[in-house]
């Protein structure tokens, strides 16, 4: 095995959209970085960029993934840095998807992560893996059911592995970064049967928000980042209001996710063949995005949650037992 170059990384999906901000955030902190997507336009272009290689393969595709990696290893070395965020999504309802759609999106989004990580976990002894996901992991949509259903299994995936590493003393951490609505080039090219185009459910960030999330994970090896109050909303809401939420999305989760531009709905996507599309992490909703985005430890805030909340309880019940004592004097 080869030894670990510092300041190297290697990016699956990084070809456009949160892959592609992390890219160029890794660029601009001193990173050679290894990308590895489908698009061989988009790659092609990259590699014209000082400090970036490039390799083509589906993440969903194990063999061609690790063949790929071997490539970029030879060229760069082995990385100390690690960013799984290949990605694949139809906007459909579920009884409109065929089976062979709907596996696709979960090859793509789940197993892509899973092949990933089993890559690097092959070549890298020590440094950081960071699985990227979202707040759907914890509370899905409707018109996203295989996505949101990849997501989910990212967590429980990502659990186990982690687990592991600890119990074999490893020196690889191995985080979990939870994304809210991101304006990326997905929106324009996915898969997608809604009468109008689909866009990102407000609140919207811009790709750099997600990039700073993940070097943030990067530097601390945190085990889960929650970023955006969104994220925070789904999560905390799904505990304590699973119904609610279930019938409000019902209602208004669908539109929400609708431009207000009128579509056709039949718009094959990006899911079996790479679009044509420039290597942007921007997508068109840019005008909408904020360039700004809380970015919380999960463990941290579910501790503040979950104790905090029972210590207002016992000082509130203490304050009304001493005021209804002050009142009988």
């Amino acid at each position: 095995m080869q030894d670990h170059s510092p300041k190297t990384a290697i990016i699956i999906g990084g070809s456009a959209g949160v892959g592609r901000a992390v890219v160029d955030a890794l660029l601009h902190h001193g990173y050679r970085v290894g990308v590895i997507a489908r698009g061989r336009n988009r790659l092609a272009d990259m590699e014209l960029t000082p400090g970036i290689v490039t390799a083509v393969a589906d993440a969903g595709d194990a063999r061609a993934l690790e063949q790929a990696v071997n490539h970029i290893v030879a060229r760069q070395g082995v990385p100390t840095v690690w960013v799984n965020c290949a990605m694949a999504t139809s906007f459909s309802a579920f009884m409109d998807m065929d089976a062979d759609e709907f596996d696709r999106i979960v090859r793509t989004t789940f197993l892509g992560q899973v092949n990933g990580t089993r890559a690097a976990l092959q070549h890298m002894t020590r440094g950081s893996i960071v699985n990227v996901g979202s707040g759907l992991a914890y509370r899905s949509v409707p018109m996203q059911s295989a996505y949101c259903a990849a997501k989910h299994a990212i967590n429980g995936f990502t659990s186990s592995v982690r687990s592991e590493l600890i119990r074999a003393g490893s020196k690889v951490s191995l985080s979990l970064v939870q994304l809210p609505a991101i304006n990326t080039p997905q929106f324009d090219w996915a898969r997608s049967r809604l009468a109008h185009k689909p866009q990102p459910a407000p609140p919207i960030f811009a790709p750099e928000v997600a990039a700073r999330a993940i070097l943030k994970a990067i530097d601390t090896g945190a085990r889960e980042l929650f970023v955006g109050r969104s994220v925070l909303q789904l999560v905390f809401g799904q505990v304590v209001a699973p119904d609610y939420l279930d019938r409000r999305l019902a209602k208004d989760g669908v539109d929400v996710q609708q431009s207000d531009t009128p579509d056709p709905g039949t718009n094959r996507g990006n899911l079996f063949d790479p679009v044509d599309h420039a290597p942007t992490a921007a997508g068109s909703y840019g005008d909408e995005a904020s360039d700004t985005g809380i970015v919380v430890d999960a463990d941290l805030t579910r501790q503040a949650v979950f104790i905090g909340l029972p210590v207002l309880a016992l000082a509130a019940g203490f304050l009304l037992g001493r005021g209804r004592r002050s009142n009988r004097h």
